[in-house]
């Protein structure tokens, strides 16, 4: 059986801002925000049915400045939170704020078609967040001196082993890390051959990570030696009757190796997020500067060899 062509959705304006909405586990959704220098920024719903394969969409106003970062809260899908570049007096300030949808945007809203045409809704600011009082502001936890030859460009935690983390930067390389002993990467992976902007973990089956790169390319690979899932079943030998012995292919069986599943070209610009569903573990997005939206799905042969 072939696999599922991706589906790709175009922005009016260029991005780099992509996040599932976390809180959301039955709706394929996420949400896409805007860099336009010259026009109010927008954040798009992007909300993708699966048996159609086709997408919906809705679009809110972020009209204080072109998004760099965004985050979907993991309790309530109507909040969010952005990173934007603000422009006061010829000056340019990196500002954060919690954001809430309006409800016609909601999921299980209806517009009429002559809502459909009208202006685009504006979000509800909730609160500024104002880190100036707290000193620069940091996701990384644990440091890692000369993690990278060059900038470190994003960090994800393995979501089931959590000392385990994944790091990619601008020496076109994805390394994972113990943190318990951070001397050198346990893994390292060196299929991109531009700079590597984002890096995520499956959060129901670890061993699948994506990574995108200014390459334009988007890498799926299956890192078995350092996933959470074990291989094979662990049955002793002494356990098996004279009838359930083991076939001698079962007896030489080896693990599967850490390799690259597929790697996708559908973008012509620079991958700068990946991101899995929360509502579907087989199911995943990216994001690169032009605007173009594309969701993709890992391929079915592998998808059965990891359920069966």
């Amino acid at each position: 059986m072939e696999d599922d062509a991706p589906v790709i959705y175009g922005l009016e304006f260029q991005a780099r801002a992509l996040t599932p909405q976390t809180a959301e586990t039955d709706a394929i959704r996420f949400l896409v925000g805007t860099q336009s220098l010259k026009y109010d920024n927008q954040i798009h719903i992007i909300d993708f049915d699966d048996e159609n394969n086709i997408i919906n969409k809705n679009v809110l106003l972020h009209q204080v400045g072109e998004i760099w970062h965004i985050s979907a809260s993991p309790a309530d899908r109507a909040v969010l939170a952005t990173c934007y570049n603000h422009t006061l007096d010829s000056k340019v300030l990196t500002c954060a704020a919690v954001w809430k949808m309006p409800q016609e945007s909601e999921p299980g809203s209806h517009e009429s078609p002559d809502d459909a045409a009208s202006a685009a809704h504006s979000l509800e600011l909730l609160c500024h967040l104002d880190g100036t009082a707290h000193g620069s502001t940091a996701c990384q936890v644990y440091c890692i001196e000369n993690a990278h030859g060059q900038l470190v460009r994003d960090v994800d935690f393995n979501p089931n082993k959590q000392y385990y983390l994944a790091s990619c930067g601008d020496d076109c390389k994805v390394k994972f890390w113990d943190t318990r002993s951070v001397t050198e990467p346990v893994r390292t992976l060196e299929e991109h051959s531009h700079w590597v902007w984002s890096v995520r973990y499956n959060h129901s089956h670890d061993q699948l990570v994506l990574t995108g790169s200014s390459d334009s390319r988007v890498t799926l690979s299956n890192m078995v030696s350092i996933s959470s899932e074990p291989f094979g079943h662990l049955v002793d030998d002494d356990d098996l009757s004279d009838q359930e012995e083991r076939r001698p292919e079962e007896k030489s069986q080896e693990p599967p190796q850490d390799s690259v599943i597929a790697t996708y070209e559908e973008h012509e610009d620079s991958v700068y997020a990946v991101e899995w569903s929360s509502a579907d573990p087989w199911l995943f997005a990216s994001l690169s500067y032009d605007g173009r939206l594309v969701i993709n799905r890992v391929p079915r042969a592998l998808k059965y060899h990891i359920l069966l």
